[in-house]
């Protein structure tokens, strides 16, 4: 069975690809979590300077260790002191060279759908950062928009909100209440139909089943 869920991800990730390209992202397919960060690392050339918002696919596969460990300038908020710090810090992201990324979801035709809380994440997606690398695992491509949405709201922020000591209604009942809690972490979103400049995002999809 495993088998046969490659193959048609295989299958699938080349719709994919033909799709992102087709709106200006370069996109690539790989079979492990270490293929994809072989990759990652062979678009990022050393001495860039890397930042990243919520990352968990990244993490997953190893680039955010494996560029701390590297050559390269890291502005990571999880290092800041303090609140001034951390906020210093996320406001050079929009100025690095690589700015790393998952995505929430990503339709069939190339689409990408991602929701955020404070937004840091979204803005650096749309404009800023010099390139954008994104991972995201085959378990993330959804049949179009709307069912890409409601994998968003009913799948990706419930799990996403266990990790934070807040009070929502997905993260108390599992699924999207549709809510304007302050503890929100769905303020803003933002659908990626077409980049403004080609070659400024890469999509590395990874045969496996990577995020939330």
């Amino acid at each position: 069975m495993e088998e046969m869920r490659k193959t048609r991800n295989s299958l699938l990730a080349a719709k994919v690809i033909k799709g992102l390209e087709s709106r200006h992202m370069a996109g690539y397919f790989v079979e492990t979590k270490e293929e994809a960060l072989k990759k990652a690392l062979e678009l990022i050339p050393e001495g860039s300077s890397i930042s990243w918002g919520g990352a968990t696919s990244a993490s997953e596969i190893g680039l955010l260790e494996a560029v701390k460990k590297g050559n390269y300038t890291v502005y990571d908020r999880a290092d800041a002191k303090d609140e001034e710090e951390k906020k210093a810090i996320v406001l050079k992201a929009f100025g690095c060279d690589w700015f790393i990324s998952g995505t929430n979801a990503i339709t069939e035709d190339g689409i990408l759908v991602n929701l955020d809380g404070n937004s840091n994440r979204v803005a650096c997606l749309a404009y800023g950062p010099e390139h954008v690398i994104i991972i995201a695992g085959m378990n993330k491509v959804a049949k179009d928009v709307d069912a890409a949405i409601y994998r968003v709201r009913n799948e990706a922020a419930p799990i996403n909100a266990q990790r934070f000591p807040i009070n929502t209604p997905c993260k108390l009942n599992g699924a999207c209440g549709n809510c304007k809690s302050p503890d929100s972490i769905c303020c803003q979103m933002l659908i990626t139909r077409l980049e403004h400049h080609p070659g400024r995002v890469h999509v590395i999809l990874v045969n496996d089943s990577l995020g939330f």
